[in-house]
C-alpha cells in the first residue's frame, strides 16, 4: 500500500517515518516534504504539491490507501471535507471540527457550553475594550490571537505593558502573521493559570478515543524558559507531571466531554486531538487550548516511542473502526524516555535566516533519529533528480530546522544522548537549548 502525508515540517517527517515502518506500506509520499524526506533513500518520496484539489487528484490516481494531514492550515481550509466528498480515506478533522484550533473564540465558547475546565476569558475585536479589560484585571494575563499563528499567537503577559502591546499587535500590526478568521481580527484574553504544562494527545474516530503517550514541550526560546514563545524548542515523553490521577481526570473531564460535545453539535471529531493542559499544584488539569493535530516537537518524541503499527491504527480511525484497536492490544510503547532538542535557525523566532549549509548530521541509529523541519536540498529537489552523482547541499529553510531525538533509560540519559548529537551538527547561527527536560529532572 501507499500512504500520503500532507505537510513539510518535523511532525510530518516523523509521521512519514513511522508510517513507512508498517509491513503493509511500500511508499509514503510527503507533500511537499523537506530536505530530510528528500534525502531518504527508502520509502519516503517528496511530492511537490500543496493545493488540496491537486492532492486529491493524486490520491485518487495513485490509489493512496490513507492520507494523513499533519499541519493545521490544510485542516482549517477543509482538505478533509474535500477528500471525504471524493471517497478518499483521510485521517483528520473536518473544517467545522478544526475550529477547535483555528478559532480560539470558538474553542473557549465550546468549552463553556460543555463544562470543560479552562481559564476565565473574554473575546474582543475592539482594541479599546480589550485595553480596558486589561486595565480592570491587571497582569499577569494571557493574550491570544483568534486565528492560526503557527504556534506563536499567544503572549503570556507578565506586565500590563506587555499585554497592551500584544493587543495592539494582534488587532493591528499583526507582526505574528495571524491568519484571521471570517470575523476579522479578534483577541481572546484569559486569566493567568499557574501550574505546569503538559501535552495530552489522543487519536479519535468520532466515537472511540485512544490516548497517546504523554509529553511535555518547551515553548520559550531561552534556557530556563525565558524569552518569547516559539513553536517549541524541544520535548520529552513521558511527562511525569501527568500522573495516573491527572491522566484519568484529563480523559474524564476534558477529552470525553469534548468528543461528546462535538458529536452532539454535529461535528464529530476524527483526528489527533491535542489538549494543552495546565496542571495546578493539586493535580487538577485545565485546558489552555486545543490543537487538531499532533504537536511539534511532541510528535517526534511520541512517535519515537510508539511500537504499534501507526498505519493500521490511523486507517482504523479514518474508517471509524478504532474500537477494534481499543478492544485488541491497544497501543504499545517503548518503556524508555524519548527527548528531542530543536535546533533553530539564526534569528528565530522573529526573523529566521535561510540558506545556511548544514553539516555533521549523524547516521540514524536505533536510539537516535534526526527529524527535519526547516531544511531543503539545493542542487536537486529530491533523490533521483538531476545528474547522477550531482552535488546536493542541505540548507536551512525555516525557523525550526531539526529535532534531534534520542531514547534513553531516563530523562537525563536521553538528554545527554540528544545533546551529544546536537553538538556534532553544524550550521551558521544555530541555536538550541541544553536544558530540555529540566522540569522532569527536578520532579
Amino acid at each position: 500500500m501507499r500512504a500520503l502525508v500532507i505537510g513539510g515540517g518535523g511532525r510530518e517527517h516523523a509521521l512519514a517515518w513511522r508510517l513507512a515502518q508498517s509491513a503493509r506500506v511500500q511508499t509514503v509520499f510527503v507533500a511537499p516534504g523537506n530536505g530530510g524526506t528528500a534525502l531518504d533513500d527508502g520509502p519516503l518520496k517528496n511530492l511537490p504539491i500543496t493545493q488540496p484539489e491537486a492532492l486529491a487528484d493524486f490520491a485518487a490516481a495513485e490509489k493512496i490507501a490513507l492520507t494523513v494531514v499533519g499541519p493545521e492550515a490544510p485542516l482549517a481550509a477543509g482538505v478533509v471535507d474535500l477528500f471525504r466528498a471524493r471517497g478518499l480515506p483521510i485521517f483528520g478533522p473536518t473544517k467545522a471540527a478544526a475550529q477547535l484550533e483555528s478559532s480560539k473564540a470558538f474553542a473557549k465558547a465550546f468549552m463553556q457550553r460543555h463544562g470543560i475546565p479552562t481559564a476565565r476569558h473574554a473575546t474582543f475585536s475592539d482594541a479599546g475594550a480589550a485595553h480596558a479589560h486589561v486595565e480592570q484585571h491587571g497582569a499577569p494575563i494571557v493574550i491570544k490571537a483568534d486565528g492560526l499563528a503557527a504556534g506563536k499567537g499567544v503572549v503570556v503577559a507578565m506586565t500590563a505593558a506587555e499585554a497592551h502591546a500584544a493587543i495592539d499587535d494582534m488587532l493591528g500590526a499583526n507582526t505574528l502573521g495571524v491568519a484571521h478568521n471570517a470575523d476579522g481580527a479578534r483577541v481572546v484574553i484569559e486569566e493567568f493559570m499557574a501550574g505546569e504544562e503538559a501535552s495530552f494527545i489522543v487519536i479519535a474516530d468520532g466515537k472511540t478515543v485512544l490516548p497517546l503517550a504523554t509529553s511535555q514541550d518547551h515553548k520559550r526560546i531561552g534556557e530556563g524558559d525565558i524569552g518569547p514563545n516559539t513553536g517549541g524548542m524541544g520535548a520529552y515523553s513521558p511527562a511525569p507531571v501527568v500522573t495516573p490521577n491527572v491522566h484519568a481526570r484529563a480523559m474524564q473531564e476534558i477529552v470525553q466531554p469534548t468528543l461528546a460535545g462535538m458529536a452532539a453539535e454535529g461535528m464529530p471529531f476524527t483526528g489527533f486531538l491535542y489538549a494543552g493542559l495546565m496542571i495546578d499544584a493539586q493535580g487538577r488539569p485545565r485546558t489552555m487550548e486545543f490543537n487538531c493535530r499532533l504537536g511539534d516537537p511532541e510528535a517526534q518524541v511520541i512517535l519515537m516511542r510508539l511500537k504499534s503499527d501507526l498505519f493500521e491504527v490511523l486507517l482504523h480511525a479514518a474508517l471509524g473502526t478504532l474500537d477494534q484497536v481499543e478492544k485488541g492490544a491497544g497501543l504499545e510503547w517503548d518503556r524508555r524516555t524519548a527527548l528531542g532538542v530543536v535546533m533553530a535557525a539564526a534569528g528565530y523566532p522573529a526573523r529566521p535566516r535561510s540558506g545556511d549549509a548544514i553539516a555533521g548530521l549523524p547516521a540514524e541509529q536505533p536510539d537516535l533519529k534526526v527529524f527535519h523541519a526547516g531544511t531543503a536540498l539545493q542542487g536537486a529537489a529530491a533523490v533521483g533528480e538531476g545528474r547522477p552523482g550531482a552535488a546536493r547541499t542541505l540548507v536551512t529553510n525555516g525557523g525550526r530546522v531539526l529535532c534531534v531525538t534520542a531514547l534513553g533509560d531516563n530523562v537525563r540519559s536521553a538528554q545527554a544522548r540528544a545533546l551529544a548529537a546536537v553538538r556534532e551538527i553544524r550550521f551558521a547561527g544555530a541555536q538550541w537549548r541544553s536544558d530540555i527536560g529540566h522540569r522532569a529532572l527536578k520532579s
